[in-house]
């Protein structure tokens, strides 16, 4: 495929199928296809086939999903049957380039001898007929095959328009000199002497052959960064089974496998150590420089090293449900869709090409009437039709996509669709969800303090062992603490109220813990004199739990967490992209306010004891007052908070359920990814529209200009190529994103 009209006429035809719904991307030659079951795979294939192209399934679809099936396309044209084989750009450099050097080759004498007087021998426009021949035949081939098939299907793409002016300028100056044979006996013309224009057609196709050429490497290098992350799976891994240790391919592994890990080696896939601990490198995944700490249950990801210890880790998730497979899709589709703008652009590229035939035909007729003349008028129409071809329109998006998306893996940041680009741009206010993003969100126990006569250690030991069957970070914190003193008791009768506390049975007492309001929710007062202490404990800064036994308050415990070392910041980029960060937070007041100071977002933008549900309500109150919300966090509760903003920012080391409801995922826990994601996702959008606007100026400029008979085929076909070559070239220059921020 080669130009926005093919895109177009595949996306039209597929959408007249009942249901389908299809986005087709140019660079990767690839169709991503809504099938409802009643349209089977080979209607597909048979739509496309029938517009000139060829198509078969990816194989790495998911087999149970008829949703979103990816189709490869095969282009008919450039490189024909030889690239559908190949099937990558960077074959269908390899297939060009032969013809290129041909060209290049017999269009340098052309070109001299038709320009240049003295170098003109007796009948060299016989030596030009035979040197061009060649290339517009051979060389051209590409767009001749294309132009005819796209004819044959009563379409017409920027082939055709090439076709069709290469085809012009060779016959007419044939149809010249086989009239007058003798026109040329003579050397030392000049070109206004006679109507020859092999050098036109000769260096038009040159000049396209090579931007052709190098739009294909250019390609190849957009979508490296994708390939180069799908290519980090390790390839075998050591896994311990019967006590038995042998190698086997990663493919083989399944759920529950032992595998070792030693020093240097990567991570087979998914999974948790079961035994050792080691600084894990997961810089290739999140974008985090500095290595990781893990130990026993702790997760580690596939294709992440191991920097030094020993590791024993048991797999949790293999093949395609890895998180390294899961970014691979989320890339490849956020690079399959389309941005409202280019779809835009899609619109009017396909009625682009019959209004520049139309054009051209008028400009033809217009001279002729006008001058009376058939050379101006000849000359004007192939320059339109040169100058006109849309190939940059159709590489405008899907190349910055294709760069910008990969060069987000790179970094640890996933954007689900082209969608969350426009949405990046318009956002103005930020909701920071203060444990796990802004904070480490690795609470430690700083005091107890009883209120009755229960001694602390008592007290922890019974919290602990209540909060053990919870998954929040404040449960971890005190069961941890509890069990550095002794193994913690079996709790009966667990509830988990999320935002509220836990309330279990442990050694035959009653323990509840959790907030004043899940006490009183249990039957539990608590006492005023112990606001007091309350007070001294939430003004540290600190978080405070309250510990209920037997339908008595019996104690408070308090925990810290560290804010992480880039959330100041990062926040402070964050107010340079003009964000509003708000501190949202389920925590006290007190310590909202301590740590907002230390971040440097003002109290006035503090949420405090904002339950679960709640963070919804907050969200939706902030767009009701006209603000444009995206939200960051990295829990479950977090989840419908960030489907309610208008951009969701999951962070990575947080919950499935975060990913899928967020719109822009951060692999790593760092806030000043959240940054580094809004600024690559506009640079993208932006890149986008630069690449649109120097696509339609050619166009607009150029078509005029052509028209009055003010441009040169020669100069058009140059033209033509320099726009695709600039638009890829621009679209490259977000590889370098990250690197001089």
């Amino acid at each position: 495929m080669t130009c926005a009209s093919c895109v177009a006429r595949v996306e039209r035809k597929l959408g007249k199928l009942e249901g389908v719904d299809a986005t087709v991307n140019l660079p990767l030659e690839s169709a991503r296809v809504i099938v409802p079951d009643a349209v089977s795979d080979q209607q597909i294939i048979d739509t496309v086939t029938a517009t000139g192209y060829t198509a078969s399934l990816k194989a790495d679809r998911p087999a149970p999903d008829r949703q979103h099936i990816q189709y490869a396309l095969q282009s008919a044209q450039p490189g024909g049957d030889d690239l559908a084989a190949a099937g990558q750009a960077a074959a269908a450099g390899s297939v060009l380039r032969p013809r290129l050097l041909a060209a290049a080759a017999l269009t340098l004498p052309v070109l001299v001898i038709s320009m240049v007087p003295a170098a003109q021998f007796p009948h060299w426009g016989w030596a030009a007929l035979v040197l061009s021949a060649p290339v517009v035949s051979w060389a051209a081939w590409p767009f001749h095959r294309a132009a005819a098939i796209n004819a044959r299907h009563l379409a017409s793409t920027m082939d055709t328009l090439v076709s069709i002016g290469v085809s012009a300028a060779f016959l007419f100056s044939a149809w010249q000199l086989l009239a007058d044979p003798f026109m040329t006996a003579h050397p030392g013309m000049n070109m206004s002497d006679h109507a020859l224009y092999f050098e036109v057609a000769a260096v038009v196709t040159t000049f396209l052959l090579l931007g052709r050429y190098l739009e294909a490497n250019a390609k190849q290098r957009a979508g490296n960064a994708l390939r180069a992350l799908l290519n980090l799976g390790a390839k075998e891994a050591s896994v311990v089974r019967d006590g038995a240790e042998s190698r086997v391919p990663v493919d083989l592994l399944v759920p529950g496998d032992v595998f070792i890990v030693r020093p240097g080696e990567k991570i087979a896939t998914d999974g948790f150590v079961v035994e050792g601990q080691s600084a894990v490198d997961t810089s290739l995944i999140t974008g985090e420089p500095v290595p990781v700490e893990v130990g026993v249950d702790d997760s580690v990801i596939g294709a992440t090293i191991n920097t030094n210890g020993r590791l024993l880790v048991k797999a949790t998730r293999v093949g395609s449900e890895t998180t390294l497979a899961q970014m691979g899709r989320l890339v490849s589709q956020a690079q399959s869709g389309k941005a409202a703008v280019a779809r835009l652009a899609d619109r009017i590229s396909a009625v682009f090409v019959p209004v520049v035939l139309a054009i051209s035909a008028l400009t033809f007729g217009a001279w002729l009437i006008a001058a009376g003349d058939p050379q101006p008028a000849f000359t004007a129409a192939v320059a339109v039709l040169v100058i006109a071809c849309p190939c940059a329109l159709g590489l405008a998006t899907p190349t910055a996509l294709l760069t910008g998306t990969g060069r987000g893996a790179q970094l640890g940041i996933l954007i689900k669709g082209p969608q969350v680009l426009e949405d990046t741009r318009t956002v103005d206010t930020i909701v920071l969800d203060k444990t796990g993003t802004v904070t480490s969100g690795k609470l430690s126990v700083a005091a107890v303090q009883s209120l009755t006569t229960a001694d602390g250690d008592e007290l922890l030991a019974l919290a602990g062992a209540a909060e053990a069957a919870s998954e929040h970070p404040v449960a971890h914190a005190i069961a941890r603490a509890a069990r550095e003193h002794a193994p913690l008791a079996a709790v009966a009768d667990f509830v988990s109220a999320p935002g509220g506390g836990v309330r279990g049975t442990v050694n035959g007492r009653s323990i509840v813990v959790g907030r004043a309001g899940w006490l009183k929710d249990n039957g539990i007062d608590t006492p005023a004199e112990s606001l007091e202490h309350l007070h001294a404990l939430e003004d540290s800064g600190a978080t405070v739990i309250w510990v209920g036994v037997n339908g008595q308050a019996a104690g408070l415990i308090s925990l810290t967490d560290t804010i992480k070392p880039g959330s100041a910041a990062a926040i402070g980029r964050l107010k340079e992209l003009g964000l509003r960060p708000i501190l949202l937070t389920g925590d006290n007041a007190s310590a909202a306010l301590a740590v907002a100071a230390k971040v440097g977002i003002p109290a006035a933008d503090v949420l405090a004891g904002v339950l679960p549900e709640g963070k919804v309500e907050a969200v939706r109150r902030l767009q009701k007052s006209g603000a444009t919300v995206a939200m960051a966090g990295d829990g479950v509760n977090d989840a419908a908070a960030l489907a309610q903003a208008d951009l969701g920012i999951a962070m990575g080391s947080g919950t499935d359920v975060a990913i899928a409801a967020a719109d822009l995922t951060v692999m790593g826990s760092d806030l000043g990814q959240v940054a580094e994601a809004i600024g690559l996702s506009r640079k993208t959008l932006a890149t986008i529209k630069t690449n649109l606007f120097w696509a339609f100026f050619y166009n607009a400029v150029g078509i005029p200009v052509a028209a009055l008979g003010l441009l040169n085929p020669m100069i058009a076909g140059a033209a033509m190529a320099a726009s695709s070559v600039l638009v890829v070239t621009n679209s490259l220059r977000l590889r370098r994103f990250g690197r001089t921020q």
